[in-house]
């Protein structure tokens, strides 16, 4: 089981460092449409091919983000039922979930994108528009994207193991696995009480 471990927090590495970069693609995208705003709007010109690349950045921050998302306990969960189960309950849930939907359906879209990526790059295909950019590279998003999906998947289909074996506490519970959005609603909530407290 510890070998294991070692694997899961190397892949956890692995997609914190993913989730980084694509931290530096939303500033890259920022930029780049404020750029073609202004020009748009200063120079009356604009460029088909800088406002595909945005559109290819915009893809790869949420292709590449999802197994960081993944990681970080930000997806979508239906927290009002899963707050009203036990941590055993919610890691066999999770656990469930990993193996019956999340890998198949990783394997599924990595199955069908890749012909399609494989088509665009052989033919060469390249945007319809003036100036447009090669399609390959947005294309191969959809299957490394999943990919890195699948093996995040992996990384807490081993915590949820090692967490119902006694090994490691909840990794779906407590502290750590707060999405970064229940700690910003938990640091409002003590600022608002502290604050109420000061008036009294």
């Amino acid at each position: 089981m510890q070998n294991l471990l070692s694997l899961s927090r190397l892949i956890d590495t692995i997609s914190t460092w993913i989730g980084k970069l694509t931290m530096w693609l939303i500033l890259a995208t920022t930029l780049i449409s404020a750029g073609n705003a202004i020009v748009r709007k200063a120079f009356d010109t604009s460029s088909n091919g800088l406002l595909e690349i945005q559109w290819y950045l915009f893809a790869a921050v949420f292709m590449l983000g999802a197994g960081y998302g993944f990681l970080r306990n930000s997806h979508v969960r239906i927290d009002f039922i899963s707050s009203r189960l036990s941590d055993r309950m919610r890691n066999w849930i999770d656990l469930l979930g990993i193996v019956f939907v999340l890998f198949p359906f990783c394997i599924l879209m990595v199955t069908l994108s890749w012909p399609f990526f494989m088509g665009a790059y052989s033919n060469g295909e390249m945007s319809q528009n003036a100036g447009g950019l090669i399609r390959w590279p947005v294309y191969l998003l959809v299957p490394v994207g999943f990919t890195i999906l699948a093996i995040q998947g992996i990384s807490e289909l081993i915590k949820r193991i090692a967490f119902l074996r006694g090994v490691i506490e909840d990794p779906i519970g407590g502290e750590s696995a707060k999405s970064d959005e229940q700690k910003h609603i938990e640091e409002l909530e003590r600022i608002a009480a502290a604050r109420l407290a000061g008036e009294k």
